[in-house]
This record gives C-alpha cells, sequence and structure tokens, in this order.
C-alpha cells in the first residue's frame, strides 16, 4: 500500500476513463462515487458547456474548485476530477493532502476515439481537436505527472483490467 487510501482521487485528460474507472473501483472498495463535472452540473442546473458560455473557463474553475474542496473531504470516497482540475495550484494543494491521487494517463489517438462523438465538451469544439487535446496535454500532463501517487495508463485493455491493475498497486 502507497498511503492510506480513504479517498482516491482519480485525475487525468478528458477520455482516460476517470468516470468509468471511477465508478467500478468505487463499487469494488465499497466506497462512493463522485464525479466532480456531473456533480457541478447538477448543482448549476446546468451542463459544462453552458457555464463555459456564460461564466468562460474561468467562472467553472471557480465552481470546480469550490466543489473540489468541499467533496475531497469526504470518506470513503473515489472522486473523478475534471480534466483541468489541476491547473489551479490550490486544487492540486488539496488532492495532495487529503488523499491518493491516481493519474489515468491516455494517448491522443485514444482521446480522439474516446471522445470523437461527444459534443458536450467544450474544449473540443474546434476546428482541430488533435491541436487542442496535444495543447493542453503539454501543459497538464507534468502536473498530473507532479501530483500523482500512481500513475496507470488506460491505453491498454478493458476497464477491468485498468482496475485490476489499480486494486493491485493499492
Amino acid at each position: 500500500m502507497i498511503k492510506p487510501y480513504n479517498r482516491l482521487f482519480l485525475i487525468g485528460p478528458m477520455g482516460a476513463g476517470k468516470t468509468t474507472i471511477g465508478r467500478q473501483l468505487a463499487r469494488k472498495l465499497n466506497y462512493q462515487f463522485v464525479d466532480s463535472d456531473k456533480e457541478l452540473e447538477t448543482r448549476a442546473g446546468v451542463d459544462i458547456a453552458t457555464i463555459f458560455e456564460f461564466e468562460a473557463e474561468e467562472g467553472f474553475r471557480k465552481r470546480e474548485q469550490q466543489l473540489i474542496d468541499e467533496l475531497s473531504q469526504r470518506s470513503e470516497t473515489v472522486l473523478a476530477t475534471g480534466g483541468g482540475a489541476i491547473l489551479k495550484p490550490n486544487n492540486r494543494k488539496v488532492l495532495r493532502s487529503r488523499g491518493l491521487v491516481i493519474y489515468l494517463s491516455v494517448s491522443i489517438e485514444q482521446q480522439l476515439e474516446r471522445t470523437g462523438r461527444d459534443n458536450k465538451r467544450p474544449l473540443l469544439q474546434t476546428d482541430n481537436p488533435r491541436k487542442t487535446l496535444e495543447t493542453l496535454q503539454a501543459i497538464r500532463a507534468p502536473l498530473y505527472e507532479e501530483l500523482a501517487d500512481l500513475i496507470i495508463s488506460t491505453d491498454q485493455g478493458n476497464s477491468r483490467s485498468i482496475l485490476n491493475q489499480i486494486i493491485k498497486q493499492l
């Protein structure tokens, strides 16, 4: 075991499998699962794209920071964060200090395949999603790596095999 883990925080880019793996991990550990993006949408009463439209990314990140501060205090929880949650220093501090941080890494090719038909990702509503993902990766990957207690690639295998890799490492 790496360190006590009654709180597990999944970080990584969009399309890495944070929600899918997070749900399965929570079920396996008999923990609560929370997806910060879904929770934010529920509380706001609108989807993330609408928040971006009216409040820009800055407004969204402010809401996200408040939510992560709250959700990261829950015991026996697996929390899937949004891909950009790690951009805020306070989010990194909170996640690092309150639980085990698992970085689910994924290649650009897999991200494009997994997000290609999803029109609910505001940052990908562009003429060149690949370039956007490459830019995001260049900025965010060092932050994910710095913050992570555990790094798991989700490129190969199905969600069950990835789940088993995580459990084995815990």
